[in-house]
């Protein structure tokens, strides 16, 4: 069997992987040991740019349907229980973001989100559960994998989305820099009837410093809830004390109710980790997720920051195998994603030490309800991060000044960072800047500038008028001769505030991003034309 692209890995991010060279043309064999989806919500924040991610993909209604409604449940509690006197709630700040982007963060857990994300993977690639990868060699020319149905794979790439405890990693002698584990962890999935006691208190996560510490997620905020709490080896805990009686208990000390009826749905023991990869890169194997760098589940950013990894992986794939851009281009997935993974494994350790010194009694609950209150709104680092490498092309501009880099996010289309979000009137409806992009290359520019006849076929050009966006240029930091060139990950390459000064400007330009010379007889797409 000869594919472009093997990925090793059925979760979240295998599975936008395999979505994501669908739409790039490439070819792509997904194998997942396990023989369904995730039966654990073990994420279930949705960032607001994985948001968009999925409201590209066309399947956003499907995602907030399976979901929980924003205003009920991005929020955040702190108590001594779900029912005491002493509860503290507080919301995310949704207005406040809304210019921001077209979606919003959104909880939908793991196990929903996997099913939705499966059905669109395999529509346009071969998924194959139940099937472990036996072995993964790998030459000059690609990769070869034996199955364990017998059969052998050959790829040009490997993705690996083989999880926190990646045998692919360990194989190529990959080490992980981070703390040692936090934590031994145990999540207790039941089903009871609470939310009658709830009412204003309805919360996607709750920290409560009941008799035994511990969170409680809202997984479908009618009868199914999880509660994580953890035990110390070196005190003489053991998974095994977690019998369903005293799992029982704890739910009810949770909860606040001692006679609760409660039903268990099922028990998880796990590791709580905070660690980078050194390397993201082997050869023609890539690390990603949790392969690549495993966050505390305090702020939700693990599944989204894996996704992010196959966003940014995948169109350079496509362009290399398609033999639009030379073989550097595929060192710039290491230099551009490893510093956002990095950062996003140590803002997930800052939001676990709080969480931790509210449980130890270091905190009132009131200074508790307030620190996790301003870490529960990251769009500084969902929506802020840029980056740096040969695939983007500075203009001498600086990034612009935030006070907190986490919670804030300033728009701006300085190259390396996300195209910024700016409603358009468009042919009598309205729509994102964000919705005119798409898995190819695209200029924005005003219309009349003249960039649209200098545009290679690789490169989709989007023409907005005055009467569309008065503002548009002075958002996206340009003029009305200007340009802005977007690579397919929604990142901006290249921008300039003058017209094009020879007919082959753009192209150079694009050779420069992609580290080769442009075939321009061989366009990755048919020519997108002009919108």
């Amino acid at each position: 069997m000869d594919v472009d692209v093997l990925i090793v890995g059925g979760g979240p991010v295998g599975l936008s992987s395999a979505i994501e060279c669908s739409r790039h043309g490439l070819s792509s064999l997904l194998v997942e040991k396990h023989a369904g989806t995730s039966i654990f919500p073990k994420a279930r924040l949705v960032t607001t740019r994985t948001m968009e991610l999925v409201r590209a993909w066309g399947i956003q209604d499907e995602v907030e349907r399976a979901g929980l409604p924003r205003e009920d449940t991005l929020a955040v509690g702190v108590g001594t229980s779900l029912t005491a006197d002493d509860f503290h709630r507080a919301a995310a700040p949704i207005a406040e973001d809304a210019p921001h982007s077209p979606t919003y963060a959104f909880i939908c857990a793991q196990d929903k989100f996997e099913v939705i994300l499966r059905s669109l993977a395999s529509s346009g690639s071969d998924v194959r559960f139940g099937t472990r990868m036996e072995s993964l060699a790998q030459d000059a020319d690609g990769v070869t994998a034996r199955l364990s149905t017998g059969e052998v794979v050959r790829a040009r790439y490997c993705i690996a989305a083989d999880g926190a405890r990646s045998g692919i990693r360990s194989s190529l002698g990959i080490g992980v820099d981070g703390p040692p584990p936090l934590g031994h962890m145990i999540s207790i999935m039941f089903d009871a009837d609470i939310v009658h006691l709830l009412e204003g208190r309805m919360c996607a996560l709750y920290f409560l410093r009941s008799e035994i510490p511990c969170a409680v997620e809202a997984v479908d905020n009618q009868r199914r809830w999880m509660v994580q709490t953890g035990y110390d080896p070196a005190e003489g805990g053991s998974e095994a004390d977690f019998t369903p009686e005293f799992c029982v208990e704890i739910v009810r000390a949770a909860v606040g109710v001692p006679d609760l009826d409660v039903s268990l749905v099922g028990i998880m023991p796990w590791l709580q980790q905070a660690v980078t990869a050194q390397r993201f890169r082997s050869g023609r194997v890539f690390l990603a997720g949790d392969a690549a760098h495993v966050t505390t589940p305090q702020g939700g950013f693990g599944m989204n920051c894996g996704i992010q990894d196959a966003h940014n992986l995948v169109w350079k794939l496509a362009a290399v195998t398609q033999g639009r851009a030379g073989e550097a281009l595929l060192d710039t997935y290491e230099t551009e994603r490893h510093p956002i993974g990095a950062r996003t494994v140590e803002e997930s350790l800052a939001n676990a030490f709080i969480t931790f010194r509210m449980m130890e009694g270091e905190l009132t609950l009131s200074e508790a309800i307030t620190l996790q209150a301003g870490r529960r709104s990251s769009e500084g680092l969902v929506l802020g991060f840029h980056y740096t490498s040969s695939a983007v092309i500075p203009d001498g501009t600086q990034p612009p000044p935030v006070p907190d880099p986490y919670r804030t996010y300033t728009p701006t289309a300085r190259p390396g960072h996300r195209a910024p979000h700016v409603w358009l009137t468009r042919e009598g409806r309205e729509l994102s800047t964000l919705d005119l992009l798409g898995p190819h290359f695209t200029l924005m520019t005003p219309t009349g500038s003249g960039w649209s006849q200098t545009t290679p076929d690789q490169v989709k050009t989007v023409e907005i008028s005055p009467d569309e966006s008065p503002t548009w240029p002075k958002e996206y930091g340009t003029t009305p001769t200007g340009a802005v060139l977007i690579r397919p990950d929604g990142h901006v390459a290249w921008r300039t505030p003058n017209p094009p000064e020879t007919p082959e400007t753009l192209s150079t330009i694009l050779q420069t991003v992609l580290s080769a010379p442009v075939d321009r007889s061989a366009p990755l797409l048919p020519r997108p034309g002009r919108l």
